[in-house]
């Protein structure tokens, strides 16, 4: 089975990651890891009750990173992203897609 998150940055950067090798965390350190992020890189909430949706959390820490290089640019950044994802929406393929602010599985 495959298993893989990609994130689409904008038109001219995607990143790819083949999480079959990684090690898989638990849906609680997921969570807690992009929390982490989300406070690191003072992601705002996209809603105006301020109510975050772990989807949301996904697209607005990969929004805020891509900005960043020394994040997207390095793997181990970006394999952690991709391990958290998998491990709070429990999905094995999915695609962040931040231009259009949405994520697919």
């Amino acid at each position: 089975m495959r298993s893989e998150v990609i994130v689409v940055l904008d038109a001219d950067r995607e990143y790819r990651v083949d999480t079959q090798s990684l090690s898989s965390v638990s849906s609680d350190e997921g969570r807690r890891w992009l929390d982490q992020q989300f406070v690191a890189l003072d992601c705002e909430p996209l809603r105006a009750t301020g109510k975050v949706l772990l989807a949301d959390k996904l697209v607005v820490v990969a929004r805020e990173a891509r900005s960043r290089p020394e994040l997207f640019g390095n793997q181990d950044w970006l394999n952690s992203y991709a391990v958290a994802a998998q491990a709070v929406l429990s999905k094995p393929l999915i695609r962040v897609d931040v231009p259009a602010m949405s994520i697919s599985y």
